[in-house]
C-alpha cells in the first residue's frame, strides 16, 4: 500500500531537483543525443505520446471535460526528435500498367 503525503512535502520540487542534478534525466538525454551524432546546431523537439484530447464540448465534469482538454495515459511517453534529420519526401502517384508496359518494354501486343 502506498502511504499518504503529507502536505510539507514538494514532491515535484524533488523530482526537477533530481532531474538537473548530476547523473539526472537530463544527463541521460544529453548523453543519448551525443550518442545519436547530433549536434547543437539541430532543431530537436521534444513531444509528449500517449495522451488524447477531447474533441467534444462537455459540461466540464468528470465524465464530460470541456472541448480540448488532453488527458494523459499512464504509459505516457516522451518523444525527442531532430527535426533537421527527417527529410520529408512527397509521394510518388504508382504507374499505371501501360506506363510499367512501357518502362520495361513488356511486349503486350498478343494479350
Amino acid at each position: 500500500m502506498i502511504g499518504k503525503l503529507d502536505p510539507e512535502e514538494r514532491v515535484m520540487e524533488d523530482l526537477q531537483y533530481f532531474a538537473w542534478k548530476e547523473g539526472g534525466i537530463m544527463d541521460s538525454v544529453q548523453e543519448v543525443i551525443k550518442d545519436l551524432g547530433w549536434s547543437a546546431s539541430d532543431d530537436i523537439s521534444v513531444e509528449v505520446g500517449g495522451s488524447s484530447t477531447y474533441e467534444i464540448d462537455g459540461l466540464d465534469t468528470k465524465w464530460s471535460p470541456p472541448q480540448g482538454t488532453r488527458k494523459y495515459n499512464k504509459d505516457a511517453f516522451i518523444i525527442i526528435k531532430n527535426k533537421d534529420r527527417n527529410p520529408v519526401t512527397s509521394s510518388v502517384p504508382q504507374l499505371s500498367d501501360k506506363e510499367l508496359d512501357d518502362k520495361y518494354n513488356y511486349d503486350t501486343s498478343g494479350k
